[in-house]
């Protein structure tokens, strides 16, 4: 035998029980392929939902990568029959082992391994595969049949779904490319182990590759379940398929591989039935340049990225409910309509899942870029649009400005619908930019400094930008993590500076060329188009970003004048980006002050008082930490900055819960104001109203969480109360049928999102309710509606405390405890299993205190007094423990937000007698 030769071996089934794999499902299946009969070793439901009398609705052929085999689908299969199980549509899941993979078939290899040589087996082969497999397997073709795949499985699904397009019905596919060009480097992991000499050894003589794959699960796999993936190839001899499919790999022009690739990711681009495209973005193999090819290639797919999950993808996160509620509303969905009704893009409409109506907006709903346009041509032209230290701009300089920005955009290529990622502070320049793109039609990426380096880089990787217009500390970021998109940055830069940013032009080469001029000829935007994708804050997991349409800002912009009755001669100071950014369209001046956008607590009274001055101001938003640092500034304040804050009219504080002390300190600062806590989020930014003294009045009766008001008008509320381990009904209820239950916030308007960016599963989460025929959102938040009609909000759905008595909001504990004087702010987390959890109480002491002074020694647990004070204030609901700490956890953009899920992680070290660390 020939060195390095490795004969042929028989199929089997797996010999021993594997974690999750359910042996009934495992059989042999005799097959044409490529070079004659051969065995495949298959996972199978079909035999399985015949035996309990069930008929399958339809065929999913699932394909793994390379070096895992069919256990990769395991979850798919059990959850696939759990549904069928509870009533659900049956799917009849095939999921083979390649041949000479996993336990199917081996073949003999007569030489080692090389890239492009003759002893593998080739695309074109596996394909071919397929096709005899599923003949023995005598597939129904009444249903429909769609394709699934992983790695290079994702290649050979696909592949196969363009060989036969009259019999497939849609296609989906986790993280795998269907084109490299031959001028990229492929990824440093597949370019060492194609290296000559070295692909035999790394993948055949020892399971180097195997066991570098296996590692690429974020977080490690269960060592039963890497046993599992190691089984079928426990020996060299064994080993040979892996080797195979890595020489397969079609990285150069005259690979044998290379013709078949092409066709497949050439027929790609005729595919008009729905797709999935499920995908890790910390996958070093398949990377972010190659999703951006898939959606070129299938711009109808739908598409959910997992963050945080890498290129294991099905081991790392449950694919399996995504997949299975996709194929409710793609595939079954579309089966139930005509043949014209599920043709083309109508396609892509069927699998957004429940449609609804939004409830009317209250009132006109413009364009923000045509609002705009009305102030500069009104009598107000004269008057200040935007100001900022040092700088300001009427609403006709402003409006000038604008739209030669508009002309230069368009001029340099920018089209209708181009992402654009602004990383400008805010202030005067980027109120421009961002008008000049809505003028365009361009849709704006507002991904905030507050999200920090790690979250800004998420967000840009996922909504993957057309162009990127920055100062420089921004677009040195951009170019240093390689963010995609064309560069223009705001100031003009030297020749070296450009090169070095890779900068093809400024916002002021722009204007200087453009002066004078109006964008006449572009079209406008409709109200469907988008407008803006603002990233959440991350305070509860990676940020999201949230689509906006014109129509929806229009109705937020109309909403915010009737409830707020701003008024032509209206000014605001803007402690918030997106407020700032809605000034023009709203038509009151926008006053940026002196403060970091990425620390709002460093907001002082000067800078406010200064920027009252300046901008003539009626009104001020803040955040709760800006506010606290604004009341604890107020001293260095003289008398003319006293009497200009004594001009502001109105108040606004939201992003978190205010506490009545604070808006009485606030209140002494600007006495003439009326103080308001509005409700809302990122996904819809009010949703519901209160003042200061509605603040009181609830507070007086005691009841759980933080009132913030009734509905705006325009919104509608509904309920979904919680069960005892903590999770919301399927099914909405009206407020006042449920006055006092804890309950998830579900709220209905026309100023809500139109979805959520590459988001599939989430955004379908999100809006699945159909209650009254209108289109929900849930809000994560969860509270109760008192009989009053008043909201309460009690917390998030992610930080309810599952205790033995039933679910408890953090608010339930947070708002009376807050209220001691030895406590500047406090924390309720859940600690132990979900059902039987216990209540710890974390306390952050005032500003300025001791922390010390409130715990038993060096230990963060509180004193006996102090635990027994903090009980007496939390009432009837126990406390296992009371937990001291210098400083909470916050989110960046808020200062606010308190992060309980790490807290949580906190306490159950310290509670637990481990090193507690921190935080």
């Amino acid at each position: 035998m020939v060195r390095g030769a490795i004969p042929a071996r028989a199929a089997r089934t797996p010999p021993r029980p594997m974690p999750g794999l359910d042996s009934s499902w495992s059989r042999l299946v005799a097959a044409s392929a490529a070079d004659g009969r051969r065995t495949f070793h298959v996972l199978d439901t079909g035999p399985t939902l015949a035996a309990r009398g069930i008929t399958p609705a339809g065929t999913l052929l699932a394909v793994h990568g390379n070096p895992t085999w069919s256990y990769l689908w395991r979850g798919v299969l059990a959850a696939s029959l759990a549904q069928a199980e509870a009533g659900g549509t049956a799917w009849r899941v095939i999921a083979p082992d390649q041949l000479d993979m996993g336990f199917s078939e081996r073949l003999a290899h007569p030489g080692p391994p090389r890239a492009g040589a003759g002893t593998h087996r080739t695309l074109a082969q596996r394909l071919e595969d397929l096709d005899g497999l599923m003949d023995a397997l005598d597939v129904d073709a009444a249903g429909p049949r769609v394709t699934l795949g992983h790695d290079w499985g994702g290649v050979i699904s696909l592949g196969w779904a363009m060989r036969h397009p009259q019999a497939v019905d849609a296609v989906t596919t986790l993280n795998t490319a269907v084109d490299h060009p031959v001028d990229e480097p492929i990824p440093a992991a597949l370019r060492a182990a194609l290296a000559p000499g070295v692909l035999p050894t790394a993948t055949v003589t020892t399971p180097a590759f195997l066991r570098t794959t296996l590692a690429l699960a974020s977080g490690g796999l269960a060592p039963e379940v890497s046993a599992a993936y190691r089984a079928p190839y426990d020996s060299p001899a064994l080993r040979g398929g892996i080797g195979g499919f890595v020489a397969d790999i079609p990285a150069a022009a005259e690979h044998r591989s290379r013709p078949a690739l092409e066709r497949i990711s050439a027929a790609l681009r005729d595919w008009s039935r729905p797709a999935l495209l499920l995908w890790g973005p910390q996958d070093p193999v398949f990377q972010e340049r190659h999703l951006a090819d898939l959606r070129d290639r299938l711009p109808q797919a739908d598409l959910h990225r997992f963050e945080g999950a890498g290129h294991l993808l099905a081991e790392e996160r449950d694919v399996a409910e995504p997949l299975l509620s996709w194929l409710d509303d793609a595939v079954i969905g579309r089966a139930g309509r005509t043949d014209a009704e599920g043709d083309g893009a109508d396609l892509h409409a069927a699998s957004a899942g429940p449609a609804g109506r939004s409830p009317a907006p209250v009132g006109e709903v413009a364009g923000l870029h045509t609002q705009l346009a009305a102030a500069a041509a009104g009598p107000r032209a004269g008057d200040l649009a935007v100001v900022e230290p040092g700088s300001a701009l009427t609403w006709g300089e402003l409006d000038a400005r604008v739209s030669a920005l508009a002309s230069g955009l368009a001029a340099r290529g920018m089209r209708r619908g181009d992402r654009v990622s602004l990383l400008v502070e805010p202030g005067n320049d980027l109120t421009v930019v961002l008008y000049a793109c809505l003028r365009v039609g361009a849709v704006a990426v507002v991904a905030d400094a507050g999200l920090g380096l790690r979250g800004m880089t998420r967000a840009a990787r996922s909504a993957r930008p057309d162009w990127v217009i920055g100062a420089t500390p921004g677009l040195a970021l951009a170019r240093t993590l390689a963010w995609p998109g064309r560069r223009l940055s705001i100031r003009s830069l030297s020749p070296t500076a450009r090169r070095a940013l890779d900068v093809e032009s400024s916002v002021d080469a722009l204007l200087a060329a453009h002066a004078g001029r109006r964008p006449d000829g572009l079209t406008a935007p409709s109200a469907e188009d988008e407008a803006a994708v603002l990233f959440t804050s991350g305070s509860t997991g990676p940020a999201k970003g949230v689509v906006y349409t014109h129509g929806r800002l229009g109705a937020l912009v109309a909403l915010l004048r009737r409830q707020f009755d701003v008024e032509p001669g209206s000014s605001l100071i803007a402690g918030f980006a997106p407020f700032a950014l809605l000034g023009p369209a709203i038509g009151a001046t926008s006053v940026t002050p002196d403060m970091s956008v990425t620390r709002p607590s460093t907001l002082t009274a000067e800078a406010v008082a200064e920027a009252a001055r300046a901008g003539e101001a009626t009104m001020f938003f803040g955040s709760p930490a800006a506010l606290r640092n604004v009341v604890d500034t107020a001293s260095a304040l003289d008398s003319a900055q006293r009497a200009a804050l004594a001009r502001i009219r109105l108040v606004l504080s939201a992003g978190a819960p205010v506490h009545p002390d604070l808006l009485d300190a606030v209140q002494r600062l600007v006495p003439a104001a009326e103080i308001h806590t509005p409700y809302g989020m990122t996904e819809g930014l009010l949703q519901a109203d209160i003042d200061r003294d509605g603040v009181h009045a609830a507070m007086a009766t005691g009841q759980p969480g933080v009132c913030v008001g009734r509905p705006v008008p325009g919104v509608q509320v509904g309920l979904a109360p919680l069960d005892a381990a903590g999770r919301p009904a399927e099914e909405l209820v009206a407020p006042a049928e449920t006055p006092g239950t804890l309950a998830e916030i579900v709220v209905s308007a026309a100023h809500l999102k139109a979805g959520y960016d590459r988001l599939w599963f989430t955004d379908r989460t999100s809006r699945r309710d159909t209650a009254d025929g209108l289109l929900w959102h849930r809000t994560n938040d969860v509270g109760h509606v008192d009989d009053d009609g008043r909201l309460w909000i009690e917390g998030r759905l992610q930080h309810v405390i599952t205790t033995p008595d039933g679910p408890v909001g953090p608010g339930a504990l947070e708002t009376p405890i807050d209220t001691l004087d030895t406590v500047g702010r406090s924390a309720a987390v859940g600690v132990g299993p979900r059902g039987t959890q216990a209540v710890v109480v974390i306390v952050e002491p005032p500003r300025g205190a001791d922390a010390r002074r409130l715990t038993a020694g060096r230990s963060p647990l509180a004193s006996p007094e102090f635990a027994a004070e903090v009980r007496a204030a939390a009432g009837e609901l126990a406390v296992a423990a009371v937990l001291v700490l210098d400083e909470m956890p916050t989110d960046i953009r808020h200062n606010s937000k308190i992060d309980r899920t790490r807290l949580a992680g906190w306490a159950e070290r310290v509670t637990s007698g481990r090193r507690p660390g921190t935080p």
